[in-house]
């Protein structure tokens, strides 16, 4: 193999070389030049809430303000703030029935920095991680850690959640499996059965392993527990099998809950052993929430009834909106138009199908490709919205995430008539 020239020679490290940046930004940036040449279009592309529609709790802006007028300005404890961790014992105790003391809690800047350590405590260069595709950043994070990536196609007939089936031909050579629930982008959940499955899956394994091998563990994000509509229930690996809690680590925080993603805070709960190590690795990072922010958040959380208070008007603001755009595209699929939706469950996310490969624009051109089908969406719908691909799953892939924490609720009928009329003009 040739040399390289000096003008091909990387300037940075191959690392930083090769990462891949965020789909999900790159489309948004197209919507934005959209709508800064003064086109109005309906953004669903973005996880994240518009505080104007979603503001966090009236109690927790005002304690974050009184704490930065009590001068709460330095650094914050390394592992978290002890108030605040014994808030999060609490919390999880009462609303989650997960024990967990003040020293298997770390408290982070929100989730990412979570998911970063747990990644480079548990899994060396060359490591098998397994997790579903679409799920969110698990390539990224497996990238950035060096680990082979082994991808677990899930399908809609088990609503896009990983089953045994998907993950026991891979269990051997795994360290880390990285699951969601409530799952980031479909807004589905594990049944209880499932999620037991899995759990019996990897007891059995680390069985096989013995105590002096390195075991398998599970990271376990559950950031939209909190958020679950209708008769849906939220399942927790420890709560279901006792025997997991040496082997499972928690990404958790306030960051959907409370519509508080960029108030920044996150916790994680697990063994001991693994916890000490994150709090290590993120010492050096400096990955802190703000310490003004973690003694606001434990005083919010001191009540939890307020906190319950907030919730339920919360899943109500969202639950409205994702039923209304699932009963728009039941609507049109019941119109014979080729797109589907499942049944929302959870979270703020609803996971919808443009099956429209093959077809044909009114000028002739064909939708070949998925991201043909986008750009048509949001070129005659005036519509953005996440496909699949960009979590992971295959480039041609029909199902999108659509996310409502942006979404005013007159615009639903809006959205649901510009995609009537743009689906119209397909043959």
């Amino acid at each position: 193999m040739e040399a390289k020239t000096s003008a091909e020679v990387s300037k940075v490290s191959k690392l930083a070389e090769n990462i891949i940046g965020s789909e999900i930004i790159k489309l948004a940036a197209e919507v934005n030049e959209k709508i800064r040449n003064g086109q109005h279009v309906y953004n669903f592309t973005i996880g994240d809430f518009n505080p104007k529609l979603f503001p966090i709790p009236a109690e927790l802006k005002q304690a974050i303000l009184d704490e930065y007028l009590a001068d709460e300005t330095n650094y914050p404890a390394a592992d978290g703030m002890l108030v605040l961790r014994e808030a999060v014992s609490k919390l999880l105790k009462e609303r989650a029935s997960l024990n967990y003391a003040v020293d298997e809690i770390l408290i982070a800047g929100g989730a990412r920095p979570v998911i970063y350590s747990i990644f480079k405590t548990l899994v060396d260069e060359g490591d098998t991680v397994i997790f579903p595709v679409p799920s969110w950043n698990n390539n990224h994070y497996s990238y950035l850690n060096h680990a082979k990536q082994i991808k677990i196609n899930a399908d809609p007939e088990s609503n896009f959640m990983p089953t045994v089936k998907h993950i026991k031909p891979y269990i051997q050579e795994a360290s880390l499996i990285a699951l969601c629930s409530p799952q980031n982008p479909t807004g589905t959940v594990f049944t209880k059965q499932g999620l037991e499955d899995i759990c019996d899956l990897i007891l059995e394994e680390n069985k096989r392993r013995g105590e002096h091998a390195k075991p398998l563990y599970l990271m376990y994000d559950q950031i939209y527990w909190a958020l679950t509509y209708g008769n849906t229930q939220h399942y927790n690996p420890v709560s279901l099998r006792p025997e997991m809690r040496p082997y499972t680590v928690f990404v958790d925080g306030i960051s959907k809950s409370l519509a508080a993603t960029g108030v920044r805070v996150g916790w994680s709960m697990g063994p001991k052993l693994v916890i000490d190590k994150m709090k290590s690795l993120l010492n050096h990072v400096g990955a802190w929430a703000p310490k003004a922010e973690q003694i606001a958040t434990a005083k919010y959380l001191s009540d939890l009834k307020r906190y319950d208070s907030f919730l339920a008007l919360q899943k109500q603001k969202l639950h409205q909106r994702l039923d209304g755009f699932y009963k728009g595209f039941t609507q049109l699929k019941s119109e014979g138009f080729k797109v589907d939706v499942i049944t929302p469950q959870a979270a703020i996310y609803l996971t919808i199908q443009f099956a429209l490969h093959g077809m044909k624009t009114e000028s002739g051109q064909v939708l070949a490709t998925t991201k043909d089908i986008t750009k048509y969406i949001l070129d005659e719908a005036s519509v953005a919205i996440v496909p699949f691909y960009a979590f992971g799953a295959d480039e041609n892939s029909s199902w999108y995430r659509l996310s409502v924490g942006t979404c005013k609720t007159e615009d639903i009928e809006g959205v649901v008539t510009n995609l009537r009329k743009a689906l119209k003009k397909l043959s």
